[in-house]
């Protein structure tokens, strides 16, 4: 059986294939793993599939353009229990990948090389990628997925190709790589960091990255899947504040040293309130739809959930607030006409309107937000046999 598998996804890397191919070959030989070097082509045409058979390595091709349809194609095609996969632009040292098979043979389920801890040689990265891109996204990743990895966005390492294959990896483009560190934390893959170099790529041409355009998509990825942070605790916190704030000034003005909180405040708290609420139903709907869909791991808390929250629960507590809405609302209409309809104090019905407000918002998002959780969690319908299929389509038609 073969043990390990390094994966090179390619687009026109004549210049400095071969070179990747030879280490790669050396390695294997040296230590005497049995294993291949796998070339995944994702459309070249400066012969890099033809050199890379001249040099000894298996090529398989992608569908269609893009890193992380290369990467999931190799992944798939490789034949080793582990994968290594790293860049063919010789900006990897692909001799000395020691520090990776024995981490994996430990009982790593995903090894990431640090190239801040291992050495960047001058004229490897962009100033900005450096100081700026790399550290911030790979700190956004390890607060949001404890992932005790120091460099997200590293291109070299390695897994037990089984694992990630599990993990149902779906981005496309430069994503794939920050995917698979945080879906591996998410599923509670164990993940260990070892250090690795990065020298000047060969390529006498411009790499294929964009900075801003794909330091922003990885970005975007890390919060897309990160719904308590970004929906669930600023939810929360919306909500208590506004809570706090809102409920004191029913009854008037707060006096907080020399400052008097009155009515502007109160549709401040107004606006939190519906927000926060707003903000929680967000994050059940997204965690709904990405356990539904596999994209992340579900919990017994959110189980349990699942069990409770119906349509009619949600549309239960949504009538209770619309009821509390209409009792407000004729409850100071009454007490306008009792006072014959005259002049209102303006700060009175502007705590009356604010609380309206907020129990109709509140009622509404709730039937709403029910109808459409009660929708997310339909079954998918289930396929009509083939054999009935073809029987209604060979069935004769009669015409009157």
């Amino acid at each position: 059986m073969i043990e390990l598998t390094i994966l090179m996804p390619c687009l026109n890397e004549a210049e400095t294939l071969a070179s990747c191919i030879e280490k790669a070959k050396g390695f294997l030989a040296r230590t005497g793993i049995r294993g291949e070097v796998l070339i995944s082509d994702n459309g070249s045409t400066d012969g890099s599939r033809e050199i890379a058979e001249r040099h000894g390595a298996r090529v398989v091709l992608a569908p269609r353009r893009g890193n992380g349809i290369a990467l999931s194609t190799g992944i798939a095609a490789a034949r080793g229990r582990f994968v290594i996969m790293g860049d063919s632009d010789d900006s990897y040292d692909f001799s000395r990948l020691d520090a990776f098979v024995e981490a994996l043979r430990g009982g790593a389920d995903l090894v990431m090389g640090n190239r801040f801890r291992g050495g960047i040689e001058p004229g490897a990265m962009p100033f900005l990628h450096r100081y700026l891109g790399n550290p911030v996204l790979s700190f956004t990743g390890r607060v949001l997925y404890d992932a005790p990895v120091g460099d997200f966005q590293c291109g070299l390492r390695g897994f037990v190709r089984d694992k990630i294959l599990g993990l149902n990896l779906i981005t496309e483009q430069l994503e794939f790589c920050p995917e698979m560190v945080m879906r591996a934390a998410l599923a509670g893959l164990k993940i260990v960091e070892v250090p690795t170099t990065l020298k000047p790529d060969g390529r006498s041409r411009k790499p294929h990255l964009r900075t801003w355009h794909d330091g922003w998509r990885h970005l975007k990825l890390l919060l897309t899947f990160a719904p308590f942070s970004m929906f669930l605790y600023p939810g929360l916190v919306l909500l208590a504040l506004g809570g706090l704030l809102f409920l004191p000034l029913l009854f008037g003005p707060v006096a907080l040293g020399q400052i008097t909180l009155d009515t502007g405040a109160m549709i401040f708290a107004a606006t939190f309130i519906i927000t926060g609420f707003q903000l929680i139903w967000f994050h059940a709907l997204a965690r709904l739809f990405a356990v539904r869909m596999n994209l992340l791991p579900t919990s017994a808390r959110f189980e349990a959930l699942r069990a409770r929250l119906s349509v009619e629960i949600a549309c239960q507590v949504g009538a209770i607030f619309l009821f509390m809405a209409v009792i407000a609302t004729a409850s100071s209409v009454g007490f306008w006409a009792w006072n014959g309809f005259g002049p209102m104090d303006p700060s009175a019905m502007t705590r009356v309107a604010s609380l309206v407000a907020v129990l109709g918002a509140l009622g509404m998002q709730s039937v709403t937000n029910g109808f459409l959780w009660g929708l997310l969690s339909q079954r998918a319908p289930a396929e009509i046999p083939a054999a009935y299929t073809d029987g209604l389509a060979a069935a004769p038609t009669h015409n009157s």
